[in-house]
């Protein structure tokens, strides 16, 4: 057994709704998560510079002791995943894989929307990674750009009239197209899920990235034989800007009460 850390990022608060899926998967792990919230939103960064905050990130969470690395951004997974792999001796899981093995399993008519940040749409590595499932998938991608900044700024429920306006004009020319089920490819949108349920109707499956990431986790750490054997786990956050006004709003995307306080953290040290 293993009772060294979990490290998670995200370029913001998004990551925590993989963080909430991880505290009820793996009840007994320790968690660091890392939100870079001096330099959010990494969606319409070049692949240069992705590199480089991921890089950072990494070094910033392998300067404790952790023993697994949860990219919990789908921008960094589609487009600095495979270089932060080479790149390191632990295991270091993405968002993109799990959730693809998931919609593949699911999609009854083979039509399988995406809705992610443009760097994570315009790298195509979902599509590369459904096709290399199943060839005869059809993905139907579509960049939200404004649902990020919206959902970082509390603007997620529904009867908003900001949200629900922006999420029919991204969302119902894909459901025009007839698919039947739905990856939300950025950690941030499971916050939107009743509003983009509502939009695509209950015969289109919707696939949680940091859901399927975490159970993807779990059976990692069981392969490498190194699950907690703590009788529970404790979570630490970090931001690299304004941790005080992250805090007031990781409780609503942890859905619980915030316990302790979210430490301060200057990323280009790293």
């Amino acid at each position: 057994m293993d009772r060294r850390s979990v490290g998670v990022f995200d370029s913001g608060l998004g990551g925590l709704t993989a963080v909430r899926e991880l505290r009820s998967i793996l009840p007994s792990e320790n968690i660091i998560y890392f939100g870079d919230t001096s330099r959010v939103p990494y969606g319409g960064r070049s692949s240069e510079i992705l590199h480089h905050y991921a890089r950072q990130d990494v070094h910033f969470l392998r300067s404790f002791d952790i023993k697994a690395i949860l990219v919990a951004c789908g921008t960094v997974s589609t487009t600095a995943l495979p270089a932060l792999q080479r790149e390191n001796d632990l295991p270091i899981l993405g968002v993109v894989e799990p959730a693809c093995r998931r919609a593949a399993a699911k999609t009854r008519n083979k039509r399988v929307g995406l809705i992610a940040t443009a760097a994570s749409v315009h790298s195509g590595a979902y599509e590369r990674t459904l096709h290399s499932i199943d060839p005869e998938i059809q993905v139907i991608s579509r960049a939200c750009p404004l649902f990020v900044p919206l959902v970082e700024n509390g603007r997620f429920h529904r009867g908003d009239i900001v949200i629900e306006t922006v999420a029919r004009e991204y969302l119902e020319p894909m459901k025009d197209q007839g698919l039947d089920t739905l990856i939300l490819g950025c950690t941030h949108y499971p916050l939107l899920t009743e509003i983009i349920a509502d939009i695509m109707g209950s015969d289109v499956t919707l696939i949680n990235v940091g859901q399927e990431a975490a159970w993807e986790l779990k059976r990692t750490l069981e392969r490498h034989g190194m699950l907690s054997d703590a009788a529970s786990g404790e979570t630490t956050l970090y931001a690299s800007d304004r941790p005080d006004d992250f805090a007031q709003l990781a409780g609503r995307f942890l859905q619980q009460e915030l316990q302790g306080t979210v430490r301060s953290v200057n990323i280009e040290q790293y």
